[in-house]
């Protein structure tokens, strides 16, 4: 059963949830979630940056450049999707002057 099959049966049965059980379905939907964005938006930028027969060897290299930084950010995305928790609260009562 997938993360989404089951926070939707833990949200319309009408029962309520151990708040250890609620945080470990949110985790399983983020993981979840961020691996098929992932893999969509690996999907997306495979084939885009081939070479191509008008492309100089400078142009294919800048192809080449760029489908590596993208790819590398698609998987911090999936890093950060895996992760075993999520980042702490981040508003704090200090002043910035």
């Amino acid at each position: 059963m997938s993360a989404h099959a089951k926070v939707l049966q833990a949200l319309t049965t009408g029962q309520a949830l151990d708040p250890s059980a609620a945080v470990q379905l949110l985790a399983d939907l983020r993981k979840e979630t961020g691996e098929q964005l992932a893999d969509a938006i690996a999907a997306q930028l495979d084939g885009h940056f081939g070479r191509e027969p008008g492309d100089s060897d400078t142009r294919f290299r800048k192809k080449r450049t760029t489908y590596g930084t993208a790819m590398r950010i698609v998987n911090a995305f999936r890093a950060l999707a895996r992760a075993p928790q999520s980042f702490p609260h981040q508003n704090t009562d200090r002043s910035t002057s």
